[in-house]
C-alpha cells in the first residue's frame, strides 16, 4: 500500500511538473514582432566642394597657362570670402588631345577641392558661384557642394534607445488588444542609418548644391515576449 501511494504521488507530481513545463513552454512560444522609429535632424558640420574646370588650346603650354590663370582666379575667389590658404587644395589633373583635320588641340582638365566645417561661410561661396564665371573659370559638370554630417557616432545610441521605446509602444498596444502584456525582448535586429536631405532631392549636381540640413532615420526590429 505504501509502495503504491508513493508511486501514486509520483505520478502526480511528474504530471503536475509535465503540465507546468508545456505551460511555459507555450508562453515562450507567445511573442510579438514590431518595429521602432527613430528620426533626428541634424546639420552637416563638413562642407566638400570639388571644381572641376578645363581650358583647350592649339599647344599644351597655352591650355596649361589658361588653367593657371583659372586656378589664381578660383584661390583669389575664396580667400576673399574669408577661407585660409590650405582649405583648397589640388586633387587632379587631366590632358587630352583631339586631333580633327590634321589639328591636334589640347585639352588641360583639373579639378580642386575646398573641405571646410564653415557650413555658413560654405553656404555663401556656393550663393556667389556666378562670380566664378564672370572671373572666366568655365565650371564643368561634377562642380557641386557636397554636405556631410560626420557626428553619426555620436547620436547613435541614443538613436537606437528611442526606436526601442517606439518598438516597445507598438508591442504594448498590440498586447492590450489581445489581452495579454509585454515581457522582456526574445530577439532585436538594428536596421542601418539613413541620412537624407531634410527637405528631399539634395542635389549636388552640376550647378546644384547640396543642403546641409540632414534627417537621420533608423528603423529597429525587435521581438517581444508576451505574457
Amino acid at each position: 500500500m505504501v509502495a503504491a501511494a508513493v508511486l501514486a504521488g509520483g505520478m502526480v507530481l511528474g504530471g503536475y511538473v509535465m503540465g507546468d513545463g508545456l505551460r511555459r513552454a507555450r508562453e515562450a512560444d507567445r511573442a510579438v514582432t514590431v518595429r521602432g522609429l527613430a528620426e533626428r535632424e541634424v546639420t552637416a558640420d563638413l562642407a566638400t566642394w570639388t571644381i572641376a574646370y578645363s581650358a583647350t588650346a592649339p599647344d599644351l603650354a597655352g591650355a596649361q597657362a589658361t588653367v593657371d590663370r583659372n586656378s589664381e582666379q578660383i584661390r583669389a575667389f575664396f580667400s576673399g570670402l574669408g577661407f585660409p590658404a590650405d582649405a583648397l587644395q589640388p586633387t587632379g589633373v587631366n590632358v587630352q588631345t583631339i586631333t580633327e583635320d590634321g589639328v591636334t588641340r589640347f585639352t588641360v582638365r583639373q579639378r580642386m577641392t575646398l573641405r571646410t566645417g564653415d557650413i555658413a561661410r560654405a553656404q555663401d561661396a556656393v550663393r556667389r558661384q556666378f562670380d566664378l564665371v564672370r572671373r572666366g573659370v568655365m565650371l564643368e559638370e561634377g562642380s557641386g557642394m557636397a554636405y556631410t554630417f560626420t557626428r553619426l557616432n555620436a547620436i547613435k545610441p541614443p538613436m537606437v534607445a528611442e526606436a526601442t521605446r517606439d518598438a516597445r509602444r507598438s508591442a504594448e498596444q498590440f498586447a492590450k488588444d489581445s489581452g495579454t502584456g509585454v515581457g522582456g525582448i526574445r530577439s532585436a535586429t538594428q536596421g542601418y542609418f539613413e541620412v537624407t536631405a531634410r527637405d528631399g532631392d539634395g542635389g549636388g549636381g552640376w550647378g546644384v548644391s547640396d543642403t546641409p540640413y540632414k534627417k537621420v532615420r533608423v528603423v529597429t526590429t525587435i521581438e517581444f515576449y508576451l505574457r
